[in-house]
């Protein structure tokens, strides 16, 4: 089975075809398809592409699935004794992508 690194979102992740995952958020419709380009590594069997920075050529392709948010963080500031405390929440946005094929 191949697999491949990519970098999307400032991230990496290792995919391989039928692999779901979330990644930052992308700017398509649910349901449509997307192409990553930027793909660091690409592996099948004992053969193994280094790309140097990037792999020429290879894409990974895969499909929306949803958009959404991620639970809450809270954020919390504190001093004892000193009459401060700060709170604050944060929700990340994501995209639920499946993976749909690996071309090298």
């Amino acid at each position: 089975m191949s697999y491949a690194v990519i970098k999307t979102g400032g991230k990496q992740y290792r995919v391989q075809q039928g692999d779901v995952l979330r990644v930052e958020l992308l700017n398509a419709e649910e349901g449509a398809s997307v192409k990553f380009d930027q793909v660091l590594l690409v592996g099948s069997g004992e053969s193994i592409t280094v790309g140097t920075p990037v792999v020429a050529g290879a894409t990974v392709s895969a499909t929306i699935r949803m958009h959404g948010r991620a639970d809450k963080v809270r954020i919390v500031k504190f001093r004892r004794r000193k009459h401060y405390k700060r709170q604050q929440g944060h929700r990340q946005h994501f995209t639920e992508v499946e993976i749909t094929g690996i071309n090298a």
